[in-house]
């Protein structure tokens, strides 16, 4: 094993292979632009790294298209839709402003990467502009943005996410309730917990 431990020692690693292009750099903006925007408002689906005291934490983020409203060109706005009330990346944000966000759209391989520093605004006017089936977030992640730029499509292809040969067959896998049955030593979870688990889902979706 030879570990590389400062940025000396991976500039000799990876300098071999060139310098970084011109399209590798040029292609970070400082704001939201037109192009841009147009892959925020198609996305279903985000990411959202953040971190606090206890280290890092990434959590998906997901809703209909254009659920991360572009307020201005330096402004994203990202509800807060139901979850599991931990409030993990919440309590980052109020701790340490620094977040990320990879955008996601199904069939489309490049991703689209956002960085920039969050508060968390409960206003109810703008929690309630949110709304879904008459459901309001509690709050409103607001998020100044400090980066934008596109990741290129080779992890997608490699990884092969939107082939439809490369769907997973749910039965292969341990279901939430096995999980949770073993890690608590039966006390929750379970066959009823994966059971009634879609009904929940549908009750609580907004």
């Amino acid at each position: 094993m030879a570990i590389l431990r400062t940025e000396a020692e991976l500039e000799r690693v990876y300098g071999a292979f060139g310098a970084v292009g011109e399209a590798s750099t040029v292609k970070v903006a400082d704001h939201v632009t037109p192009h841009y925007r147009r892959f925020i408002e198609a996305a279903p689906f985000a990411a959202l790294a953040t971190c606090g005291p206890e280290g890092l934490d990434c959590s998906p983020r997901g809703d209909r298209p254009g659920f991360v409203r572009v307020a201005d060109s330096r402004t994203l706005l990202l509800p807060d839709r139901r979850g599991n009330n931990r409030i993990d990346s919440l309590r980052n944000v109020v701790r340490d402003p620094r977040v990320g966000l990879m955008f996601l759209i199904p069939g489309i391989g490049n991703a689209l990467r956002v960085n920039g520093r969050a508060v968390i605004d409960d206003d109810p006017d703008l929690c309630a502009s949110f709304a879904v089936e008459g459901k309001a977030p509690r709050t409103v992640m607001v998020i100044g943005v400090t980066d934008v730029y596109f990741q290129c499509a080779r992890a997608l292809i490699r990884s092969g996410l939107w082939r439809a040969d490369s769907q997973v067959d749910p039965g292969t896998l341990p279901t939430p309730g096995q999980i949770l049955a073993e890690l608590s030593d039966g006390r929750v979870g379970g066959e009823t917990y994966d059971r009634t688990w879609a009904e929940r889902a549908k009750q609580t979706m907004w």
